[in-house]
C-alpha cells in the first residue's frame, strides 16, 4: 500500500509538472502580445488587434487553447490534492521541523497559487468570458466596440488604478510562484545533477524575474503616465 501511495504521489507531481511547464511556455507568448498595448511602436494598437485576431481565429490556436485550459485545470487540481495530502500525512512535530528546512519560495506555493487562481478568474471574467458572451465588457474612458475589442477592454481596465495595483500584486505573487515551480518541475523529471542543476536554477531565476516584470510594465505605464 505504501508503495502504491508513493507511486500515486509521484505520478501526480509528474502530471502537475508537465501542465506547469506548458503554462510556463505560454506566458512569453501572452506577454509579447500584451506589450503592444503600450505605445512603444508606431501602429501598436493595430498590431495588438491583428495578434489578438490571429489568436482567436486560428484553428491551431483554438486547439492549443483547449490544452491550455486543460493544463491549467490539471495543475490547480493536482496542486491542491498534493498539498492536502502533505498536510494530512505529516505529524504536527514533523510539520514544524520540516517548515524550518523548507526553502522560502516552496513554503508559500499554495498561497501564491491561490492568489494567481483568484486573479485568473477575474481575468477570464473581463476578457475570455466577454468573448463568449457570458459577461459584459469592462467599461471605462473608451466605449468597447464589440466582444472582440480587447484593446479597449484592456486600456479601460488598466486606466483603473485599483485594477492596475491588483494586477501588479498578482504578478509579484506569480514571480514567487515561478521561482520555485520552474526548477521544481525539472527536479520532478529527475533532472537533478551537479552539472546542470545550477544552470536550471539560474534560468528559472531569470524567467521568474523578467516575465512578471514584463507584465508589470503595462499597469505601471498607465499608473505613471
Amino acid at each position: 500500500m505504501s508503495k502504491f501511495l508513493h507511486y500515486s504521489s509521484m505520478t501526480k507531481k509528474f502530471i502537475m509538472a508537465i501542465a506547469g511547464l506548458f503554462l510556463i511556455a505560454f506566458l512569453p507568448v501572452h506577454l509579447g502580445i500584451n506589450l503592444f498595448i503600450l505605445p512603444i511602436t508606431e501602429g501598436h494598437e493595430e498590431t495588438f488587434r491583428e495578434a489578438v485576431h490571429f489568436m482567436i481565429s486560428n484553428p491551431l490556436v483554438k486547439i492549443g487553447e483547449l490544452f491550455l485550459f486543460a493544463a491549467f485545470s490539471i495543475h490547480v487540481i493536482q496542486g491542491v490534492i498534493l498539498q492536502l495530502q502533505n498536510w494530512l500525512a505529516r505529524p504536527k512535530r514533523y510539520k514544524i521541523e520540516g517548515w524550518a528546512h523548507t526553502s522560502f519560495f516552496s513554503k508559500f506555493m499554495i498561497h501564491t497559487g491561490a492568489v494567481i487562481f483568484v486573479f485568473l478568474l477575474i481575468h477570464f471574467i473581463n476578457f475570455y468570458f466577454v468573448k463568449l458572451g457570458w459577461t459584459n465588457a469592462p467599461q471605462g474612458i473608451v466605449p468597447v466596440e464589440n466582444n472582440h475589442d480587447f484593446y479597449h477592454m484592456a486600456t479601460n481596465l488598466f486606466s483603473n488604478s485599483a485594477y492596475s495595483i491588483v494586477y501588479i500584486v498578482m504578478f509579484l505573487a506569480l514571480a514567487f510562484h515561478l521561482n520555485h515551480a520552474f526548477q521544481s518541475a525539472f527536479q520532478t523529471f529527475g533532472l537533478n545533477h551537479s552539472k546542470y542543476t545550477p544552470a536550471i536554477k539560474f534560468i528559472g531565476h531569470l524567467y521568474s524575474i523578467f516575465i512578471p516584470l514584463g507584465f508589470i510594465t503595462i499597469p505601471l505605464y498607465f499608473l505613471l503616465f
